[in-house]
């Protein structure tokens, strides 16, 4: 019993000292280590004086680089996180980022970031959350971000974009949330996006976009799992078509300062979850069908600045529309 207990104790110990040897042996992949050095080298004294050390995963005395999360591969560790938020980073989108090929999350939001999205963005094929609203980017979208097919959340919003949004978005099968909105975006949203599967949130608000939502919607069997639409503040024309009640799963649909007219059919009425519906300033006109006054769910109905017929009145508290960051970002 001594013995077998012995060569117990010494193979436990025998393990934790291979498992240790093996830690120290695993090193940072050397593309990343080069690439975290050239971004820690171009982002300014706000980031680089919490990033001490020449390994950003960390190398034993020193915590990894503030931001950066890391995983083994092998006998290699990759970075496959990168959050630099909220820092005022100030200057051209690093490029040296699109060599961290493993990366699954990249958020640089709220920056001062200018300049173009590089093509080469579409080097990161894992990516699957891409975050740099809140910046100053410039130029057009680039249609290379339609090769990350992992995406699932891609926020472009609140920065100086312009051009048209490329159709090759529509190649990112599972995405959910697309934010395009308050940048310079020309053109018409392209109807291919409404094929995507997985999509639940899409907001083009606040550009300078045309087109019908008829155009938007021609597509059979569009917008599956659609859960809000935000559309406002652009040159949107036409009417509001009733096949949009096609779209079972919408709850939130924001058409607000368009230049759409016509009469708002009673079908868009029986979408079982919608709870709340901006009409106002447009050039709608008639009366509101009866059914918006019975449904079940609908709490906010904004119908002001419109030609509506006089006694049509709106539903709930009109309030500013405010979601949160935290219902989005996975």
């Amino acid at each position: 019993m001594r013995h077998r207990f012995s060569f117990t104790a010494f193979s436990i110990i025998f393990f934790v000292f291979v498992f240790a040897h093996q830690s120290v042996l695993c090193k940072t992949l050397k593309r990343d280590v080069k690439a975290l050095n050239e971004i820690k080298a171009s982002l300014g004294w706000r980031v680089v004086y919490s990033w001490v050390g020449d390994d950003p995963c960390g190398d034993g005395h020193l915590p990894p680089w503030s931001g950066v999360t890391c995983s083994t591969q092998g006998d290699y560790r990759v970075v496959t996180e990168l959050e630099v938020y909220a820092v005022s980073i100030v200057g051209p989108f690093p490029v040296a980022v699109t060599n961290l090929l493993d990366l699954t999350r990249l958020d640089l939001h709220n920056n001062k970031l200018t300049g173009p999205i590089p093509p080469q963005i579409g080097r990161l094929r894992r990516l699957k959350i891409l975050n740099l609203r809140w910046n100053k980017l410039q130029d057009v979208i680039p249609p290379e971000i339609g090769a990350l097919k992992s995406l699932t959340h891609l926020y472009l919003g609140f920065n100086n974009f312009k051009g048209e949004i490329p159709k090759e978005l529509a190649n990112l099968r599972e995405l959910r949330y697309l934010h395009l909105n308050e940048n310079r975006l020309s053109g018409r949203i392209p109807a291919e996006l409404s094929t995507l599967p997985n999509l639940r949130h899409l907001d083009v608000g606040n550009n300078h976009l045309v087109g019908t939502i008829r155009e938007l919607i021609r597509i059979e069997g569009c917008f599956p799992l659609l859960r809000n639409l935000y559309i406002n503040n652009n040159y949107f024309t036409g009417g509001v078509p009733s096949q949009l009640a096609n779209l079972t799963n919408l709850e939130i649909l924001y058409l607000s300062y368009n230049k759409m007219s016509g009469i708002i059919p009673p079908g868009v009425a029986h979408i079982s979850k919608l709870t709340y519906l901006y009409l106002d300033h447009n050039q709608f006109s008639g009366r509101i069908p009866d059914a918006f006054y019975k449904h079940p769910f609908l709490k906010e109905m904004y119908i002001e600045g419109n030609a509506f017929r006089q006694g049509v009145k709106p539903i709930g508290i009109h309030k500013v529309l405010e979601v949160s960051d935290a219902e989005f970002l996975a």
